[in-house]
């Protein structure tokens, strides 16, 4: 039964990482704002809910362990997450080692899922895997308001980088 929850959880974590694919690449051919970079950590925060539920609680060291694997891998997000100015607008730029960067650590959450799956309650390392998650939609997301802030701040100043639209 075990083995079924980890292929099921797989499978769902492998649809849910190319909804976020379409979205992000869908994203990037409209004007970021800053609500559009802000909302999704909020939205995502609904799922501490789960903790409700006790045997979804980790304990300490694997709460931090989790949060900060996830930190981690927020740095190859933070890294292909650049901003670009088209039209007076702000736009995010596309990157082509962002979808490389996603279904990569979508294959080392799959192979954690297989290792240390037997040896962690599911429920626990659903948990787990959440808090990762959190802890790498967080830094991405505080960065690249950040990066968006700052570039708003340099449209409004009149500076001359503006980059034409294509045609």
């Amino acid at each position: 039964m075990n083995d079924i929850y980890v292929v099921m959880s797989s499978i769902g974590a492998i649809c849910m990482g190319l909804l976020a694919m379409v979205i992000r690449l869908k994203a990037i051919k409209q004007p970021a704002s800053a609500r559009k970079i802000i909302l999704p950590p909020l939205f995502m925060s609904t799922g501490f809910l789960m903790f409700l539920y006790e045997p979804a609680r980790p304990a300490l060291l694997q709460v931090i362990e989790a949060f900060t694997v996830g930190m981690i891998f927020s740095i190859l997000l933070i890294k292909t997450s650049k901003f670009e100015v088209r039209d007076n607008q702000i736009f995010l730029k596309r990157s082509k080692a962002f979808v490389f960067i996603l279904v990569g650590l979508l294959l080392i959450r799959i192979l954690f899922k297989l290792i240390i799956g037997d040896t962690i309650q599911v429920e626990e390392l659903a948990g787990m895997f959440f808090l990762l998650a959190y802890g790498m939609i967080i830094p991405w997301r505080i960065s690249m308001f950040l990066s968006y802030r700052k570039l708003q701040k340099e449209l409004k100043n009149g500076n001359e980088f503006i980059v034409p639209a294509k045609t």
